[in-house]
């Protein structure tokens, strides 16, 4: 079995300073108070012009994110690959609301794509459908039965085929893509349209990749019934399992509004589901593509082992194992330094634009049992091991 406990190879990238940094973020993150009164201050400072940029550039930006254009990303990109670690290049701008936004955003994960074309460092694009479309949008059609206007068809179709230029361009790139999971008042209609450029992109090598979060009780079925119809049509199945992101925002939503709320009952059984999945994709794995996106190290050491009794070798393209820049270096290092293929989400974007991104990482640092804590210790053992117990 791996062991995630080597810190000397987990934080080999990492020099002192950014050692240090790194000990002060999760300190700061692990103190939910502190959280929840930067969510409501960061954007009444950015509204009054407050000089603020350069605080966060130089804290939380720099923990969580490669840049704020493409070409910022390069020395994270050299870093990551010098380490056997590859690059997922997250364009994280989101709140948008014009549709030459939308357009702008289409044409900056197009470029993701150019950079990751034939490129080793950087094996996979992603983008966030909501940053190519109006929410409100997405949400009305989530219900299949709902008429939408002549001038919201229209628009849709604008939405779609954003997405189906950006698939296109992935296809003829060869650059597989994840498509990343929103919140379930949106994803019905975004799993419709990911599966139809499954069906169309899929059939001759694997491409798109949808976002199953599984801390939604009704995924496992979903993916079952998903790779069942990849079989009976032809095409590849591709996943990447997460256990998610909208929880709290998702069980409030359900309680306000009065409808069953689509989260697990507990922990324990999303662990389950998310566990079952991976297993079910490997499974299937004739059919499927399957990046493992967790910091959870049962699950990673779950996959590994999987791998070796279906005698999947560890380089084998067909799975992946992802975390997010500047978490769970443990398990992405480590992964690495044992040859099983690995890579790392690294947001970019304008620091104000890319904000609700990092709000969300402060948040799940926050909210997650023992994510914070887990971090802390993990960095105090690498600097005691590096400087004795002279304390951070």
């Amino acid at each position: 079995m791996i062991s995630f406990d080597n810190t000397e190879i987990a934080f080999k990238y990492k020099s002192n300073k950014d050692l240090k940094r790194a000990y002060t973020m999760f300190k700061l993150v692990g103190k939910s108070w502190l959280v929840q009164i930067g969510k409501a201050m960061v954007p009444i400072a950015f509204k009054l012009r407050l000089p603020i940029k350069g605080i966060i550039r130089a804290t939380i930006f720099k923990q969580f994110c490669g840049g704020e254009t493409i070409d910022d990303c390069d020395k994270t990109i050299q870093i990551l690959y010098d380490n056997n670690v590859g690059t997922i290049l997250d364009y994280s701008v989101e709140g948008k609301t014009e549709e030459k936004d939308f357009d702008a955003t289409r044409d900056e994960i197009l470029a993701t794509i150019d950079k990751a074309k034939g490129n080793k460092a950087i094996p996979f694009a992603v983008f966030k459908p909501t940053g190519l479309s109006r929410h409100a949008l997405l949400e009305k059609l989530n219900d299949e039965s709902a008429e939408p206007t002549p001038e919201e068809k229209e628009e849709f179709t604008r939405v779609f085929n954003r997405i189906n230029d950006i698939c296109k361009h992935a296809y003829n790139s060869d650059v597989p893509i994840f498509i990343d999971a929103e919140e379930s008042w949106y994803q019905d209609t975004l799993d419709r349209i990911v599966e139809s450029m499954m069906a169309n992109y899929n059939k001759d090598k694997s491409i798109i990749y949808n976002t199953f979060q599984m801390y939604r009780h009704d995924r496992l079925e979903y993916l079952k019934k998903g790779i069942d119809k990849a079989r009976r049509e032809g095409y590849n199945f591709c996943g990447k399992l997460v256990r998610g992101a909208y929880m709290e925002k998702e069980r409030e939503r359900a309680s306000e509004m009065g409808y069953p709320s689509p989260i697990q009952p507990d922990k324990e059984a999303c662990d389950r589901d998310f566990n079952e999945g991976i297993e079910l994709m490997v499974k299937n794995i004739d059919v499927c593509g399957l990046c493992c996106g967790t910091h959870n190290e049962d699950s990673s050491h779950l996959l590994a082992k999987l791998m070796e009794e279906n005698n999947i070798k560890k380089d084998d393209k067909r799975i992946y194992f992802a975390q997010l820049l500047g978490m769970s270096d443990h398990i992405s290092f480590n992964l690495a330094y044992h040859d099983y293929q690995v890579a790392k989400y690294v947001p970019y974007g304008p620091v104000k634009d890319v904000m609700p991104y990092l709000l969300r990482r402060a948040d799940e640092n926050t909210s997650v049992a023992g994510q914070t804590g887990r971090e802390l210790d993990l960095i105090s053992r690498e600097w005691k091991r590096r400087k004795g117990k002279l304390a951070i």
